[in-house]
């Protein structure tokens, strides 16, 4: 797959060059300082599929080019790469693929490659398939850590954010008939009912209109004054994940290295930084599932042993929740792995400091014997 990067600075160019070289699917096809340079390459290069672009450069925005190759209709995806975390909301109004912050990580910029590969290998195995042939096969939808929409034709641009809200509240009902008055209460609250009805109508009409030119117009269908959509065959990354995951059963030395592709699968929480409030409880749902596969997963991999596969995952769920106990358990038994005194003590002092201060709690008796435990072995070991 052909990328170009555009940066004004030329140490961003080698500093992406670097960690995108770890990749044997990517091919950097070019370098610009500018977006005007890019442009012009991009007119003579149509194969180029996925743009690294900084937002404030001098002689043209990234948040420009975006906005041009989206009314091109361009299949070339971008991704922001800058310092501004303050221009995120206008990114994902332009329908950017993704909206990365410098210094950037190999980690997240992983979790990008990632999406991107999946949703190609999936158009590619839906045209291997037959499956081409109805526009709702054709659909690959990303809902996890952002939200975007692609077919053959291209990638839906929303005209409004409700439209696109409507689409998702949709989504996570597919194939039911949800009544107008329950998406007034959910999507529309606050307004009058007269102004709610009024914006309803618009979303609807915008959110057709949004999904005409990738062939889903008819995929929301009008139903005893509701609306349901159906996308029968549609990829869904969430549904992967879960799916993939509910496939490898119980995890082992035997299928370790499949559950670790199929972490990769979840990209963010849902909806990423979207966040709506009537998809909390999925949201929670997907989020405590991830964390119970990692947790397996992590557990494997300490008996294997690959405490550094196992301190890369657990180390991200504690990012996300610092106060889970059983995870915090599973680094202090990585560091007894480990042989790692000093690490052990270190990670059971910061929770026990972090209890008291957020929670004004003591840590479960079962903790203080673990690191009593782990403390002991290492001791014995040692003689």
């Amino acid at each position: 797959m052909k990328v170009i990067l555009i940066d004004d600075e030329p140490v961003m160019h080698l500093i992406m060059r670097k960690m995108l070289v770890k990749y044997k699917e990517i091919q950097v096809a070019g370098t610009f300082a500018d977006t005007a340079a890019a442009t012009s390459f991009l007119n003579d290069n149509t194969d180029v599929e996925l743009a690294f672009v900084d937002i404030s450069m001098p002689g043209g925005s990234g948040l420009e080019l975006a906005g041009k190759l989206d009314k091109a209709g361009s299949k070339t995806q971008v991704v922001f790469v800058t310092s501004h975390k303050d221009y995120a909301l206008e990114a994902f109004e332009l329908s950017v693929l993704d909206y990365l912050v410098k210094p950037v990580t190999q980690e997240r910029l992983e979790r990008t490659i990632h999406r991107v590969l999946e949703s190609r290998k999936t158009v590619q195995q839906l045209e291997a398939s037959g499956h081409a042939s109805a526009n709702a096969r054709r659909t690959s939808i990303s809902a996890l850590g952002d939200f975007y929409i692609r077919s053959e034709e291209g990638r839906v641009k929303w005209i409004s954010s409700k439209s696109a809200e409507l689409f998702a509240y949709l989504l996570l009902n597919r194939g039911r008939r949800i009544s107008r008055s329950r998406l007034l209460a959910d999507i529309f609250a606050g307004m009058t009912s007269i102004n709610a009805e009024k914006y309803l109508n618009t979303a609807v009409y915008q959110m057709r209109k949004s999904l005409e030119p990738v062939g889903l117009r008819e995929a929301v269908r009008s139903e005893n004054d509701g609306y349901v959509l159906e996308l029968d065959d549609a990829v869904v990354d969430y549904e992967e994940f879960e799916r993939q995951a509910g496939e490898l059963g119980k995890i082992g030395a035997e299928n370790v290295e499949e559950a670790l592709v199929v972490e990769r699968l979840y990209t963010g929480d849902l909806f990423g930084s979207k966040a709506y409030v009537w998809a909390i409880h999925e949201t929670d749902r997907l989020s405590e599932r991830y964390a119970s596969f990692v947790k397996n997963l992590a557990e494997t991999l300490l008996t294997l042993p690959n405490t550094t596969a196992a301190s890369k995952l657990l180390l991200k769920l504690h990012e996300r929740n610092p106060l889970d106990e059983s995870v915090v358990g599973l680094l202090m038994k990585k560091y007894g792995k480990d042989g790692d005194k000093k690490g052990l003590t270190a990670q059971y002092t910061d929770y026990v400091k972090l209890l008291k201060r957020e929670l004004g709690i003591r840590p479960s008796q079962e903790m203080l014997l673990l690191y009593d435990s782990l403390v002991s072995g290492m001791s014995d070991s040692s003689r």
